[in-house]
This record gives C-alpha cells, structure tokens and sequence, in this order.
C-alpha cells in the first residue's frame, strides 16, 4: 500500500470532518469517519446513537460497515480509516476485526480513547492484528468542533434551567 502524502491525509480527514459536522446538525455528538480504499471513500459514517437508540452506531462501525458492503468482504485489507476523535475500545475492536491496517484521527479523546489515551488496543502485540496509527491530522479542527458541540449544549441546558424547565 502506497504511504499517504500529508495533503491526502488533510483532504480525507476534511471529509470526516463533513461527516461530524452532519452529526452537529441532527444533535448527535459530531464525530465523523471515512474508509479509504485505492483512493477513493468507499465508507462514510457519522455518529447516530440518539436517533437510531443503539449504542453501536458510532461513526467507525457505520463506516465499516459500508465500506464492507461495498468490497463485498469483512477484510478491510489495503484500506484507510479517517476519524476526527480517537476511537473507543468498541470501534477500536471493530478496526481490528475488519483487519484495517491504518488509521488516522484528529483529536484524542481522554475519556474513552482506546487508541493511545486510555489504551492502546491498536497496537497490542498480544492481539492477532496490529494497526499502524497516525494521530493528529487536522486536530485543532477536531477538537474544536468537539468542544463547540459541547458548550453548545452546556448553553442549552443552562437555559432551560433558567426558564423553570420550558
């Protein structure tokens, strides 16, 4: 597999970040994923936890998840994951059961991140399937879409608050 230059890198992670930004716009947390295969996305995800009310519908497995359908296999050998914040201990089991061998994320995630903040499932030699993880491409604007989400509702909920509930 040819390495990614710096500017593939940035222009697929803009595309997660298109995708977390979907997320934003239907009040889901907005983290977003792509599967890159020869080039080309053949998965997108963004999260839908709240709207499908299954814990399983992170951006990653959703991604995975297309980008299976469409090679018409669970093998996601000689394929990119792209995702704006460090995945979790679930995504990061599904990134090794698809067999991925890269993945690049955008921001760290200090409470639930499995790839290098709490953990590092990715890269545990005592699992059968190893990840190269690059980490950091376009982390400002992860982190910062993040955090916006978040003061966001922190408003919202201040608001509510004040007007008794209404």
């Amino acid at each position: 597999m040819k390495p990614l230059t710096n500017e593939e890198q940035v222009n697929y992670m803009k595309e997660a970040l298109v995708e977390a930004n979907y997320a934003w716009m239907i009040d889901e947390v907005p983290i977003g994923a792509v599967v890159v295969h020869d080039g080309q996305i053949i998965g997108r995800g963004h999260n839908l936890r709240e709207h499908g009310q299954d814990a399983t519908m992170h951006a990653e497995v959703l991604a995975i998840t297309e980008a299976c359908e469409y090679l018409h296999s669970w093998r996601l050998w000689d394929c990119q994951l792209f995702v704006t914040v460090e995945p979790c201990l679930m995504c990061s089991g599904a990134i090794i059961n698809s067999q991925l061998p890269e993945v690049y994320f955008g921001a760290r995630d200090p409470k639930a991140g499995a790839v290098r903040s709490l953990y590092t499932v990715l890269e545990d030699d005592r699992l059968n399937h190893r990840v190269n993880v690059t980490e950091g491409v376009l982390q400002e604007e992860s982190s910062t879409i993040m955090k916006e989400f978040f003061k966001t509702i922190r408003e919202k909920r201040k608001k509510v608050k004040r007007n008794g509930g209404n």
